[in-house]
């Protein structure tokens, strides 16, 4: 999203009045991130260091974003290290409201975004340190292991069909049939499993909920970051 000199400006002295952070007196003050896969994302340089500044317009995405600072405030208080870490305003308050989006400050993580055999042992290792930490107490989203997912695609097929006249629709439901045995074999895979785990919740942690492509990398440094969907 293209953003104009007064929208970082304002941006900037939002972020120096209520988290108290000063922007220095660079061109650009604030430049483009280049990291996650929705909403804004931006490299703020300030007088107290580098900080990652991410914002996420007003929508389910948006609560489910907020949703997850308490998670991450919990992790590092649990002594892990290697995730996002978010800022405070001068409130306290774990994330502010800039115009019709939320907005997170957090301290920045120098590193390359990859995915590689090195980066995946590492994945596992974070995880492991995670799925040791307590989650009680936290409101945070609990897997039910429901096979709805499965059960609205086939309603979505379904749809697909009772319109025969578009076009679109019958390209989809032409791929669909052709592949027909796969989908069967998935959807009652799914059902199965979701049985058995239905029956048993424990053993519960918190988990990333899409670590595979969010891990930064620098040297034999290794971090975990975009908490934006934990279970």
């Amino acid at each position: 999203m293209e953003r104009g000199a007064e929208y970082l400006e304002g941006l900037a002295a939002f972020v120096q009045r209520e988290y108290g952070l000063k922007a220095l007196q660079t061109s650009p003050r604030i430049a483009p991130a280049k990291r996650g896969y929705y909403g804004e994302t931006w490299r703020l340089d300030a007088e107290s260091g580098r900080f990652f500044l991410k914002l996420v317009d007003h929508s389910t995405q948006s609560a489910v974003y907020e949703a997850s600072f308490p998670v991450m405030e919990h992790l590092c208080e649990h002594g892990i290290d290697f995730i996002s870490q978010a800022v405070k305003t001068k409130g306290g308050e774990l994330f502010s409201r800039f115009g019709s989006a939320t907005l997170g400050v957090f301290k920045w993580i120098d590193g390359e975004n990859r995915q590689d055999a090195q980066t995946k042992a590492a994945e596992y290792r974070m995880l492991a340190r995670v799925y040791a930490v307590p989650a009680e107490g936290l409101a945070i989203s609990r897997e039910d292991f429901s096979p709805s997912r499965a059960e609205r695609f086939f309603e979505q097929w379904k749809r697909l069909k009772s319109n025969p006249f578009q076009a679109s629709a019958a390209r989809i439901d032409a791929l669909f049939a052709k592949n027909q045995a796969k989908i069967m074999r998935r959807a009652e895979r799914l059902a199965l499993f979701s049985k058995r785990c239905r029956g048993d919740d424990a053993g519960f942690c918190i988990t990333h909920g899409d670590a595979g492509g969010n891990v930064i990398a620098k040297d034999s440094r290794y971090s975990l970051v975009d908490w934006d969907n934990p279970l």
